[in-house]
């Protein structure tokens, strides 16, 4: 299992995989890593992150309802820097990357210092925070300043790995190596198994037995992932992904034809989202998508929301789904949004 990780994941370095149980387990311990390497303490994460449920990953998602709210005090030396968000960027998509890259930029060289910074963690498309796809160049800007000065990269695929998005890793979409990569959810197809994976000298700086768990690496979910792995590749998953996503994007764009209502579609591969607004604004809709989503519910499909603002409508099909059961489930979508 770990051999395969550190085949698949990008770069050609030597590198190591630990195992874990969760994507939560997966990030901390990939921060403990970077902690141990750099010997520094601060953590910059973003806004509209997700990056699990324990305390230092609580502290890292930037959602207060429900995942933080009455939970705190939350840890210290975690800092937040704004997403390249292009739908809801002030200034308009075109500026995005430029000034969402000098604000975090100028978050981790003027107010924390760089040389206090062990990790920038950061979901290439990040998920519960509404499959938001930074601005071209954001993600590339950053892993060369983390580079330049030292700090480790972290990249939260937690949600995104594992061939989701029509590559094994959305960090390959964006031309990026990260130091560590986290991965958990479809590594062992619903089995609970997560990893860390990353350059050999940071994962060896931690200290023997300092970092582990009682069913780290248990051989039933490692046998699973093995057969996730041979699934990927004998059933051509990779370009299946994008196959379901050109599928999804058609779909949900005729239906965005036909209202006002959707603000943005947005995603890689079987990754894909919709934004709803209120009419002629860009101000959240909320209530679309409680009313979709209890149609589609209502009528055998189930479906999942997101978005810090919750207005996001997210689709995240088995890759193994036939083009007319998925075409099926977009008609009861497209009969939800007519009833509106």
């Amino acid at each position: 299992m770990a051999e395969t990780l550190n085949r698949i994941t990008p770069g050609d370095h030597e590198k190591r995989t630990a195992l874990f149980n969760t994507g939560s387990e997966a990030v901390e311990n990939a921060v403990k890593y970077a902690r141990a390497a750099t010997k520094r303490d601060a953590v910059v994460v973003f806004d509209h992150a997700f990056h699990g449920r324990s305390l230092l990953t609580m502290t890292m998602t930037a959602k207060n309802q429900p995942y933080k709210h009455g939970f705190g005090p939350f840890a210290p030396e975690v800092y937040r820097a704004p997403m390249a968000y292009p739908y809801r960027w002030p200034s308009g998509p075109e500026r995005c990357a430029d000034e969402a890259f000098a604000q975090f930029a100028q978050l981790v060289d003027s107010q924390i210092g760089a040389d206090a910074v062990a990790c920038v963690v950061v979901e290439p498309i990040q998920g519960e925070g509404g499959f938001i796809v930074p601005a071209d160049g954001f993600l590339r800007r950053v892993a060369d300043f983390c580079g330049d000065r030292g700090i480790v990269l972290v990249a939260d695929e937690v949600q995104t790995g594992i061939a989701r998005t029509g590559a094994w890793f959305a960090s390959e979409h964006e031309g990026i190596v990260p130091d560590l990569i986290t991965t958990a959810k479809g590594l062992a197809g619903g089995l609970p198994l997560a990893a860390v994976t990353g350059r050999a000298d940071i994962m060896d700086a931690a200290h023997p037995g300092g970092i582990g768990g009682t069913y780290s690496g248990n051989p039933a979910a490692c046998a699973a992932a093995l057969a996730v792995f041979d699934e990927v590749d004998n059933g051509r998953l990779l370009t299946r992904a994008q196959a379901i996503g050109d599928i999804l994007v058609r779909e949900l764009r005729d239906i965005a034809a036909g209202t006002d209502i959707v603000g943005d579609i947005r995603g890689r591969g079987a990754m894909v989202a919709a934004e709803l607004v209120l009419p002629g604004t860009c101000n959240p809709n909320r209530d679309a998508v409680a009313t979709l989503t209890r149609h589609c519910q209502n009528n055998g499909v189930l479906t999942l929301t997101a978005g810090t603002f919750g207005n996001v409508l997210r689709f995240l099909p088995p890759l193994t789904i036939s083009d007319d059961l998925l075409i099926e489930a977009l008609g009861i979508l497209r009969d939800g949004f007519a009833n509106l």
